[in-house]
């Protein structure tokens, strides 16, 4: 999963290029997208939908990235993902969808080496028994375990989108890693 930029500095110092010259926003571009997408296409469930959202995701940022401003490390990161999950919020609006759901052959290839049919299908099952427990938590715990280990967000640009507490997020995060971890006990024991 990708990472966040390296630190404060180089953030700071790649916001001002790119207001200064837009070309240089394709560095910020070329960090971002994948985080981006791997999180909107978790929650939206399909590869066309996904791709298109991602993609009005940055023409959002890029149309206002001239009001952005910057509050610290991370703001960025957590403006990006707010228009992200606004863009999500709509496409349900508009689809009227109740549940979410990856058809596992659309998920994207992240990995750089071809692996072998085998472990293609063990990650496929790891992934969907992964998902099944995770559609059972709260839409809220859903949310901000999507954000942490889809977005690859930390807990305070979680909170930024979505207006919580950074200790309320900590909170979630801790519970549904609890709860998950439990429902994998459970699953152990019954089979």
């Amino acid at each position: 999963m990708p990472t966040s930029l390296p630190d404060d500095g180089y953030e700071q110092l790649m916001l001002a290029q790119a207001r200064a010259n837009p070309e240089a926003f394709r560095e910020l571009y070329r960090h971002y997208f994948p985080r981006v997408y791997a999180y909107i296409a978790y929650r939206v469930g399909r590869v066309p939908d996904a791709e298109d959202l991602t993609a009005d995701t940055f023409v959002r940022v890029v149309e206002a990235f001239h009001s952005f401003e910057y509050r610290g490390a991370g703001s960025f990161a957590a403006w990006v993902f707010r228009i992200a999950y606004h863009q999500v919020a709509a496409f349900y609006r508009q689809q009227r969808r109740t549940q979410t759901f990856i058809p596992l052959d659309d998920l994207p290839d992240l990995h750089s080496s071809a692996p072998t049919p085998d472990v293609l299908l063990l990650e496929k099952e790891r992934f969907a028994r992964l998902r099944n427990h995770i559609v059972t938590l709260s839409p809220r715990r859903q949310e901000i375990v999507t954000l942490r280990f889809f977005g690859g967000l930390r807990n305070n640009e979680i909170a930024a989108v979505l207006g919580l507490d950074e200790r309320t997020v900590a909170a979630h995060v801790s519970r549904a890693l609890e709860d998950l971890q439990a429902r994998y006990a459970d699953e152990l024991v019954d089979e």
